[in-house]
């Protein structure tokens, strides 16, 4: 199996920030991945990820950002 063998088996796998990927169905998941259910050819795992991996930057990123907008802006003072 090569990966560029358009009608090989892969699957699509995550890690723990949200990131995917995928994977060849015959190789063993790598640790830190896990597969999210959807099989196919490279095309449509592919397509799978460019449908559902709509946020690029990793989950802990995220959750930074949600913080820090959810905080209140404190004025600064000026002396």
């Amino acid at each position: 199996m090569s990966w560029d063998d358009e009608n090989a088996e892969f699957e699509v796998v995550i890690n723990h920030e949200a990131q995917y990927s995928i994977w060849p169905s015959y190789k063993a998941i790598p640790g830190g991945w896990s597969a999210v259910g959807m099989k196919g050819n490279k095309a449509q795992c592919l397509a799978y990820i460019e449908e559902h991996w709509t946020d690029m930057r990793p989950l802990s990123l995220q959750k930074a950002m949600s913080e820090q907008a959810a905080q209140p802006a404190t004025a600064s003072s000026v002396h």
